[in-house]
């Protein structure tokens, strides 16, 4: 069965300052679990903001690295989810339920991709 991964992207200008509501953590985790039963869900995880990462770019030539935040960015990878779907219509559906569960206050876009092997 193929695997997707799920790229989810905020705009962090845009996020509530506080971060999830408690309401949409009980709302994201009664989801996760669903999934997750449901034999989809092989790992999820969100991430650090990107005025905590660091950017490593090969030109050609040589490395550059760059610590956030990163100024020309607005829109940021937040999180991920890897699924394994019996189509890519199924990991479509998943990802917009997820999209779902954040309510108004939220832009939130995920990118699904199907994962190559090997």
């Amino acid at each position: 069965m193929p695997r997707y991964m799920s790229l989810v992207r905020i705009d962090e200008s845009t996020a509530p300052a506080e971060g999830p509501s408690p309401e949409l953590m009980q709302r994201m985790g009664e989801l996760l679990e669903e999934i997750t039963k449901a034999g989809v869900m092989l790992d999820t995880a969100g991430l650090t903001p990107s005025a905590q990462g660091t950017r490593v770019h090969w030109d050609g030539a040589k490395i550059s690295v760059t610590d956030g935040p990163f100024t020309e960015s607005k829109e940021v990878i937040g999180g991920y989810a890897i699924m394994q779907c019996k189509d890519k219509a199924e990991a479509l559906e998943w990802a917009s339920r997820f999209l779902k569960v954040h309510g108004e206050e939220w832009q939130v876009t995920c990118e699904v991709r199907e994962i190559t092997e090997g």
